[in-house]
């Protein structure tokens, strides 16, 4: 029994601080490229996961759903500390460093569907724990990058929608980022919920993003040979 809660975690932990990790460490590495130095300067900039672990989005929320036996686990990092104003271009620029995030984690899902082909070169038992980390890896992957382009702030969505907004309508569409998680919550647990309570579907966004999630796993297990 012990040993399968030590494996179960294994499969679930390295995919979800990886993809966290490198996910930070991208949008920081952007933004030095691009005038601000803030994360290379806080060391943030780094794939080293202390570094970016944060004790309720890495650690807590990803065990209650292990515990819980959700179909997939959802996590977050400390975000990287971003001064926009500093960066050469800030509008442009922001689109930038704001998207390295989800970039990166959509070539980290490649990567692992690409890696699915070396697991029929090893015994069966490490096959079986590889095959179970680079599956959870592709599918969190996806999720965090697709979830992270929701077009509200403050997930990386919201704000390459605030830079590329009219100015006009940009600021005070910002003005919503200290709301940004409760609305969140609003839309993907509240109002579905309700919605059941009321006999309607309510859960749109969830469609649309599983939907989403499901196309792009499907587009790269395709171009990486896996169908």
């Amino acid at each position: 029994m012990l040993n399968h809660i030590i494996i179960l975690a294994t499969v679930w932990a390295i995919p979800v601080i990886v993809a966290v990790t490198f996910h930070e460490a991208a949008h920081g590495y952007v933004a030095h490229l691009l005038g601000d130095d803030t994360a290379w300067r806080l060391g943030r900039v780094t794939f080293n996961p202390l570094k970016h672990i944060d004790p309720v989005g890495t650690i807590l929320m990803p065990g209650i759903l292990l515990l819980l036996q959700a179909p997939f686990l959802f996590g977050y990092a400390k975000p990287v500390p971003v001064r926009f104003r500093m960066l050469r271009h800030p509008r442009r620029d922001t689109v930038l460093v704001a998207g390295a995030g989800p970039a990166m984690n959509i070539a980290l899902a490649i990567v692992a569907a690409l890696a699915f082909h070396l697991v029929g070169y090893l015994p069966a038992t490490g096959a079986q724990w590889l095959a179970s980390n680079l599956r959870n890896a592709l599918i969190l992957n996806v999720v965090l990058a697709l979830f992270n382009l929701f077009p509200i702030p403050p997930l990386d969505g919201g704000r390459i929608l605030t830079a590329l907004l009219p100015r006009a309508v940009a600021t005070p569409f910002a003005r919503i980022e200290p709301y940004g998680i409760l609305i969140l919550l609003a839309i993907l647990i509240i109002l579905p919920m309700l919605g059941d309570q009321l006999g309607v579907d309510l859960d749109a966004v969830g469609h649309v993003l599983l939907f989403g999630v499901a196309s792009v796993m499907e587009a790269i297990l395709r171009i990486t040979g896996n169908r």
